[in-house]
This record gives C-alpha cells, sequence and structure tokens, in this order.
C-alpha cells in the first residue's frame, strides 16, 4: 500500500490517507507492524449449537477464511508456529505477530478455559498481544473482566460481529441477537477501556442502499474504536445461496464499482473517530457461490479507493458534522 499518499495535512488522525486508517494508526502507536496470526480454538456460537438456535448465520461458511494451517485439532502454540511460517513467505515486512482467535465466537466458553487458551497463545515469544473476534451475546462481566486484566500486560483488540443496524436483518440471517445487545457489549467493553472493534456486511437481504448509509451514523454513535466493513459473499452451501436463489430481487449485490461510490459516501457520513480497518472481504474463489468483481485482491481495491477519494476530494466525516 502506498505511503506517500497527497494529502491535506487537515484531517484529524495520524494516517497520510483521506480516511482513519488502522493500520497506519496502530504503527504510530507501537512502532512497528505486527501481522495477525489467525486461531481455530475449537469454539461454536450460540445460534449453532442449540442454545439460540442452529444453522449459525446464513451467509457463513468459516472454512472459506480460516487459513490452511488452522485446524482445532492442533494445539495452539502449533497452530502460531505453522501461521508465522506462513506469513513469513507472504508478509515480510512483519516483525512480531498478534494471536488471532477468529473463527467463530472466541469468547463462547468459561472464564477459565479463555485464561487457559490466551495464556497459552501469550506465551509464544514472537506474540505480542491477542485479538479476539466474538458476538455481543457471548460476553459477560467476568469474561471482559478478564480481558481488561489481560491488556494491562499485552495488546488486547476485542472485536464483535454485530452485521447490521437492523434487527428485522438480524433475525432474517439468524444472528440470534439484537442490535441492542451489541450496544450494550459495546459499552460494557468500553467502559474497562478495551480497544474495541465491529463488523458490519454491506448487501444483506431486504437493506436497501439508503438504509445501509443510515447506518453510518447509528455506527458512528457507538463507543467503537474500529470497524470492518464486507461486501456480502455468497458462499456455496450456505442458506444464503438458496435463499438467493430463489429471491435474487431481496440482494442489493454491488458490482465493483457500486460498491466504491457506496463506500465512500459511506464513509463520508461516518465519523473521523472510528479508524477503518477494512474495506471489503475476500475468499477463495471455490467457495464462492456467485462471483461479480472478478479475482482483484483486496490491496488493489484499496488504492483505487484511494484514488476515487482523492478524484472526488472527499474524506471519512466530511459529512458527519453537516
Amino acid at each position: 500500500m502506498e505511503e506517500n499518499i497527497n494529502i491535506a495535512p487537515k484531517y484529524p488522525w495520524v494516517s497520510p490517507r483521506r480516511y482513519n486508517a488502522f493500520s497506519d494508526s496502530f504503527k504510530s502507536v507501537h512502532g512497528y507492524r505486527m501481522q495477525k496470526v489467525s486461531i481455530d480454538a475449537g469454539f461454536s456460537c450460540p445460534n449453532r449449537d442449540g442454545t439460540k438456535g442452529t444453522g449459525g448465520c446464513t451467509y457463513c461458511n468459516n472454512r472459506a477464511f480460516n487459513p490452511s494451517y488452522c485446524n482445532p485439532e492442533k494445539p495452539v502454540i502449533q497452530q502460531i508456529n505453522e501461521g508465522i511460517e506462513f506469513h513469513k513467505r507472504r508478509y515480510r515486512r512483519a516483525e512480531a505477530y498478534l494471536a488471532y482467535f477468529q473463527a467463530y465466537s472466541n469468547t463462547y466458553a468459561s472464564p477459565v478455559i479463555l485464561r487457559d487458551l490466551y495464556t497459552e497463545a501469550l506465551k509464544h515469544k514472537d506474540i505480542r498481544g491477542l485479538v479476539i473476534s466474538t458476538r455481543p451475546d457471548c460476553v459477560n462481566d467476568e469474561i471482559l473482566d478478564l480481558l481488561k486484566e489481560l491488556s494491562e500486560h499485552c495488546i488486547v483488540l476485542l472485536e464483535f460481529g454485530i452485521e447490521s443496524c437492523y434487527d428485522a436483518t438480524l433475525a432474517r440471517i439468524n444472528r440470534g441477537h439484537s442490535f441492542s445487545d451489541a450496544v450494550n457489549a459495546l459499552e460494557a467493553s468500553h467502559s474497562r477501556g478495551l480497544d474495541t472493534g465491529a463488523h458490519f456486511i454491506f448487501g444483506l437481504p431486504g437493506e436497501t442502499r439508503e438504509e445501509m448509509l443510515k447506518e453510518a451514523g447509528m455506527i458512528s454513535a457507538l463507543p467503537l474504536n474500529r470497524v470492518k466493513f464486507h461486501q456480502l459473499q455468497i458462499f456455496r452451501g450456505t442458506t444464503m445461496e438458496k435463499e438467493y436463489n430463489e429471491n435474487p430481487g431481496d440482494f442489493e449485490i454491488f458490482t465493483l464499482d457500486d460498491y466504491i461510490d457506496f463506500i465512500i459516501s459511506f464513509i463520508e457520513r461516518l465519523s473521523p473517530a472510528i479508524q477503518i480497518e477494512r474495506f471489503t472481504g475476500e475468499a477463495p474463489p471455490r467457495f464462492l457461490a456467485k462471483e461479480s468483481w472478478g479475482r482483484e485482491r483486496t490491496d488493489a481495491i484499496v488504492r483505487r479507493i484511494e484514488k476515487r477519494l482523492e478524484e472526488l476530494d472527499t474524506w471519512q466525516g466530511r459529512m458527519y458534522y453537516l
């Protein structure tokens, strides 16, 4: 990614880009680049194991995002070692690593089990901290207190899959939680000083572009440090693939050019205080039931977004205070 983007120094973030880039902010705080090493610790989800439902989220296929070295049958340390070797070949600028508990809901266990798993990862000599992906309904005071305790000694980044601000959408995709559950979890995390992020998907069934744009204000009101945005990807063998085949008119499927224009309109309305970690999602083509963007990689799409921001002379938060 280009570092010397020509941009006026009027924006209230450390990044030289026209948006508040998480990677630049993180490096400015910690002094160097760190790479996430994914771990599959064998967790489940309450909408998958029968606690709140079965089948999981209608769009979910975790295999599409899990690197090949991730396997819950392998010890955490083995996954870390294999992940570091993988990343040394692909990302040579990384100087240290974060253990990324990624697959499914990584706080969905007792605090005793969680402490053991997190501590095991932190024992690795190249691991500087944790990234923990979970759901808003899979944290409680005891778990958040554990994360606060760990954050006093290492980096802890907590990220919640929220996906939509609309309860009708959350019910339709079988999330098993409400938007108010997400608000409560974020407020409880923020009150403990945890660095908290959230994940949202654009293009979920039943949502119009106008409704998606309105989410910028709703997200801006949340106590968030970071966000990840992904376009909807329809994976083979999922409930959503069947739903799309039966009712394609219920889906807002973006072309790449449409999505670039949409995401720029969105971040213009987003609080400039929120760091952006991702604009898009990427998965191996063999998992996709519908492929519309060709094989353009994430970094190339980011460059296109940055170029379009310059062409329009706009930036994150330009319309936030209007």
